[in-house]
């Protein structure tokens, strides 16, 4: 693991792989790599979390601003794409053809006709 400079385990990591039985032998350089890849997704993904929570005016991160920093970044949304995260809520949006139709013209009137019977 010093060697290396990671903090997560690669003795751990090594032990999963062979227990998980993925493959029948484990080099000795793909638990170094796997752990390697872990930590970096990990500080990433922490990283934009504690932004989203300083932007929130929050001091600890929660489930909710691990979810608006995986949703807001391209690569990590595709990443995590199948994944839920229990109370992480959903994004903001508003769908275009939702938004107020005065803005586009026509004397005050709205784009849709009345449901007045």
């Amino acid at each position: 693991r010093d060697r290396a400079g990671l903090t997560f385990p690669v003795g751990r990591v090594h032990r999963h792989l062979k227990e998980g039985r993925y493959a029948d032998r484990i080099g000795a350089g793909a638990p170094v790599f796997l752990a390697a890849v872990l930590e970096y997704i990990t500080a990433e993904v922490i990283e934009l979390a504690g932004n989203a929570a300083r932007d929130h005016k929050k001091q600890r991160i929660v489930p909710r601003h691990i979810q608006l920093a995986i949703r807001n970044d391209a690569e990590l949304s595709k990443v995590f794409r199948d994944v839920t995260i229990p109370a992480g809520g959903v994004i903001p949006s508003i769908h275009p053809t939702l938004v107020s139709g005065k803005a586009k013209g026509g004397k005050g009137k709205s784009q849709f006709a009345s449901q007045e019977l």
